[in-house]
């Protein structure tokens, strides 16, 4: 039976400005498994600012290697990857609620207890709530390039966001960016470059090989097909 869907007003929650924001959020359909994630689920694993600065171990029971991605989407990667390593924690950050929701529904129907989501402003959870030292992985993989220049502004990679990962990574944490649009690649490897405290860890020029870990998104797999490049860029804080 084909799912119902729902016209919903897709409004994140409201946060205090900071500077100039990298992100629209858009009116949208919810289908009724991804407003399920929102209504049921997200009291039970979804993370507020309200919460204030957490406690990773406190948070999951355990002591454990920490992944925080920012700007899931659907949530798909972070979904395999959750499911692919049980060992290890994980932290998403979206504002877009049919994204959280979705995510959240498959988690839950998929038993996993490795996730917990934040449906806030990212740069607030990294001045807020994410302890430094926290972190050992966090991913960005194909945030917006807003591609006119008059925008480059909002882009999220800029030196003082550089400077905020750079916190909340444990020394040797790696910091992981993947985008199918070259003038951003650039562009991000620039801002890493003026940014001290990281190394990259291309063993050759600026970007490595997709690794395995990273799941090939469906998004992805059609710019394949239409000859569009990725670019993927790992650096690690250093100690």
């Amino acid at each position: 039976m084909k799912e119902e869907e729902i016209t919903q007003d897709a409004q994140a929650p409201q946060t205090p400005h900071r500077g100039v924001k990298s992100y629209v959020v858009r009116s949208g359909r919810m289908t009724l498994a991804q407003r399920r994630g929102l209504e049921v689920v997200f009291p039970r694993l979804g993370l507020s600012l309200a919460q204030g600065r957490l406690d990773p171990v406190a948070l999951f029971g355990r002591q454990a290697p920490l992944v925080v991605e920012i700007g899931f989407g659907m949530g798909g990667s972070l979904l395999e990857q959750a499911r692919a390593n049980p060992d290890t924690d994980f932290i998403g950050i979206e504002v877009h609620p049919p994204g959280v929701g979705k995510l959240l529904d498959e988690v839950d129907k998929a038993g996993l207890e490795n996730v917990r989501v934040y449906r806030e402003d990212a740069l607030k959870v990294l001045d807020d709530c994410l302890p430094a030292g926290s972190v050992d992985t966090l991913q960005l993989f194909f945030p917006d390039p807003w591609p006119k220049k008059r925008h480059h502004k909002r882009r999220i990679v800029q030196p003082a966001f550089i400077e905020r990962v750079h916190r909340v990574l444990k020394p040797g944490g790696r910091f992981h960016m993947a985008t199918d649009w070259q003038p951003y690649a650039e562009y991000m490897v620039e801002a890493m470059n003026e940014t001290p405290g990281f190394t990259t860890q291309a063993r050759e020029g600026d970007y490595v090989p997709r690794p395995d870990f990273r799941p090939l998104t469906k998004f992805e797999t059609r710019g394949e097909r239409l000859g569009h490049g990725v670019w993927d860029l790992i650096y690690q804080r250093n100690a």
